[in-house]
């Protein structure tokens, strides 16, 4: 079982920076592939940025890409999204995910776990 906890959303101007972090309890967080995904209101969750195992592939929706990173830190059970050059449009709910597998993935239901979600909301 791996429990997920999100922190550091928040309010940020367009073209700002901000970074969200993820700390899950669980042993096996170490072979667990992990993911961000976003929800903004009156739509479906979306893919955002995930990451494999041991932090050596990534992958990123086209829409992000260039400006968020994610990373990972299994000695501190953590992942992380540093999003930078934020757009209106970034607004959401953000949500950390983890599955049982070692390669990252972009695909919604291959995720069995999830966080309860940071608000992050990008002004003009």
């Amino acid at each position: 079982q791996v429990q997920l906890v999100e922190s550091g959303g928040g309010l940020v101007q367009a073209g700002g920076s901000l970074s969200v972090s993820c700390v899950a309890s669980g042993r096996t967080f170490g072979s667990y592939a992990m993911a961000w995904f976003r929800q903004a209101p009156g739509k479906e969750r979306e893919f955002v940025a995930t990451i494999n195992w041991s932090g050596s592939s990534t992958d990123y929706a086209d829409s992000v890409k260039g400006r968020f990173t994610i990373s990972r830190d299994n000695g501190k059970i953590a992942v992380y999204l540093q999003m930078n050059s934020l757009k209106p449009e970034d607004t959401a709910v953000y949500y950390c995910a983890s599955r049982r597998g070692y390669s990252e993935s972009s695909r919604l239901n291959d995720y069995d776990y999830w966080g309860q979600g940071t608000q992050v909301t990008v002004s003009s």
